[in-house]
């Protein structure tokens, strides 16, 4: 019998970066760099909302904002975030990352310009699919040149009844 072996989201994003560099640059010389970002941006968003809804199915009592953060340590595997937690409850998941390892990784892979793309932008598409009541909003992220991510996750459907 096979033993199934997890791997990290940095670990999978590396190799799917491995792949998406050449065709990226094909893309870029044949259709232009704007018309190139919008083709990974679509795909990789599609890919992400798909993962949340997979990962979303397997929560035998549904998902919510204590599932979500049950998961966050396939993000933080390998070392791949320094956070300090801000808020956890019930209703919201707030932290802020001050180490970034993604973005380390696409900067040395000379992805930069796509790595948001390729990373962060995955974040609030993933919860769409998860858990479609749990909202992201993050207005800096060290991918982009800030000094750090700061993440809110915030459970809507509670807070709007």
């Amino acid at each position: 019998m096979q033993e199934f072996v997890e791997i990290s989201i940095l670990q999978q994003r590396k190799i799917e970066a491995e792949i998406i560099k050449p065709i990226y640059e094909i893309m870029k010389r044949e259709l232009g760099l704007e018309k190139a970002k919008s083709i990974i941006e679509e795909a990789v968003s599609n890919a992400a909302v798909d993962a949340g809804r997979q990962y979303a199915e397997k929560e035998p009592n549904g998902t919510s904002v204590e599932s979500f953060v049950a998961l966050q340590y396939l993000w933080e595997k390998d070392d791949a975030l320094k956070i300090e937690v801000v808020n956890n409850d019930h209703y919201q998941y707030n932290y802020k990352v001050h180490r970034c390892r993604y973005a380390e990784m696409y900067q040395k892979m000379g992805l930069a310009e796509i790595g948001f793309l390729l990373s962060c932008n995955r974040d609030s598409k993933f919860i769409e699919g998860y858990a479609p009541n749990i909202k992201l909003t993050r207005p800096r992220t060290v991918m982009n040149g800030d000094g750090f991510c700061d993440f809110r996750y915030q459970l809507q459907s509670e807070l709007k009844e």
